[in-house]
């Protein structure tokens, strides 16, 4: 069970959700992070049952937010040091290391060989995070 619960919100997480896990119901509430959000007025319309669900009972859950740019550079990071040594890996320290390096890793990686691995690399790794985070 609790292997779902780690995969669902990094998941969750790799889609800009903030997670709220209840450990004694192994409840998850999904809430889209707040940052991301252009209209507040529409964004508490359709998370009301939710937010209201949070907020009253706050010590019942356990907050994962969505990772921060530095976070989830290293990640990208970590992946380019564990690949081999080729043209790609190449092109992605490069990419890392100029401006806009996250559409720039993207793309290098969405037109390569090693786009599913990255996806699982991301995966694990996120993984990693939520179960440090839940103490699991």
């Amino acid at each position: 069970m609790k292997i779902k619960i780690t995969k669902e919100i990094a998941q969750n997480l790799n889609c800009g959700l903030d997670s709220y896990f209840n450990p004694k119901t192994d409840e998850i509430l999904s809430i889209p992070n707040f940052s991301l959000i252009a209209d507040e007025e529409e964004f508490q319309a359709a998370f009301k049952a939710d937010l209201q669900k949070v907020s009253k009972n706050k010590s019942d859950y356990i907050k994962v937010e969505v990772l921060e740019d530095f976070e989830s550079f290293k990640i990208m990071e970590r992946f380019v040091n564990q690949m081999p040594e080729n043209q790609l890996k190449l092109d992605l320290e490069k990419a890392l290391h100029n401006k806009k390096p996250f559409q720039n890793f993207k793309y290098s990686i969405e037109t390569s060989d090693f786009r599913n691995l990255w996806f699982e690399f991301k995966q694990n790794e996120l993984e990693k995070i939520v179960m440090d985070k839940l103490n699991l």
